[in-house]
């Protein structure tokens, strides 16, 4: 018997492998990067365009959920662009139903809860997309990378897709617990540069932060230029 074939079928050795499946398809995505500073988190994204005939700002790597949260996507875009949907109705009930914004960790709970429902049932496929979700809330700042299979793990640095070890292992040893923001952002490009053969581009990437007391902002395309300008330099 195939045990692939089914979403609700467990191989022997207990595996879904529909859901290692989608775990595959994050893989083959571009690396995106998370990394918490002294008082928010930073979120970057390389959209490693294939062709110079696309327009680059039609291509959303990074999104907004809520005025202090926002997340980075790899893997499917458009499994991506239906789970920051959900998640912004999930942000705006809370907002509605007891007039404070909704803490981090329980949003990511909330996403990852309509994520494990993909894999439990016929019918259905698992989301072919990993989330960085980065905000801050009354308890601080925080950063949870959620995975198809609906799991969620706290970073203090961390990466997703394609070169998420090579990021992951530059973090390892250049992190530290009481960095800024600027060094933040010059540590991730470092690591999203680190992780292609290509030089980084500013109309290739993205930035948003999330400071506390503050909205989440992206960073529009000199600024990000000037940071690549100091990482060169």
């Amino acid at each position: 018997m195939a045990y692939d074939r089914a979403i609700t079928v467990f191989s022997p050795d207990g595996r879904l492998f529909q859901v290692e499946y989608a775990r595959v398809a994050v893989t083959r995505g571009t690396t995106n990067a998370g990394i918490k500073f002294e008082d928010g988190i930073v979120l970057m994204a390389d959209k490693n365009i294939a062709s110079r005939l696309m327009e680059a700002e039609s291509i959303e790597k990074l999104f907004q959920i809520d005025e202090h949260v926002g997340c980075a996507t790899s893997g499917l875009v458009a499994d991506a662009r239906v789970l920051v949907d959900y998640a912004r109705i999930v942000a705006q009930i809370n907002k509605v139903t007891y007039d404070e914004k909704i803490s981090v960790d329980l949003l990511v709970k909330r996403i990852c809860d309509y994520k494990q429902n993909y894999t439990q049932y016929g019918g259905v496929r698992p989301f072919g997309t990993a989330l960085l979700v980065g905000g801050w809330d009354d308890t601080g700042a925080h950063l949870f990378e959620t995975d198809p299979r609906g799991a969620l793990v706290s970073y203090k640095a961390g990466s997703i897709g394609a070169g998420r070890n090579t990021v992951l292992e530059m973090f390892e040893e250049k992190y530290r617990d009481d960095i800024s923001l600027d060094e933040a952002i010059l540590l991730g490009l470092e690591g999203l540069q680190q992780s292609k053969e290509e030089k980084l581009d500013a109309g290739m990437v993205e930035i948003g932060y999330a400071k506390r007391d503050e909205s989440f902002q992206m960073l529009n395309r000199d600024e990000v230029g000037k940071y690549l300008d100091k990482l060169e330099s």
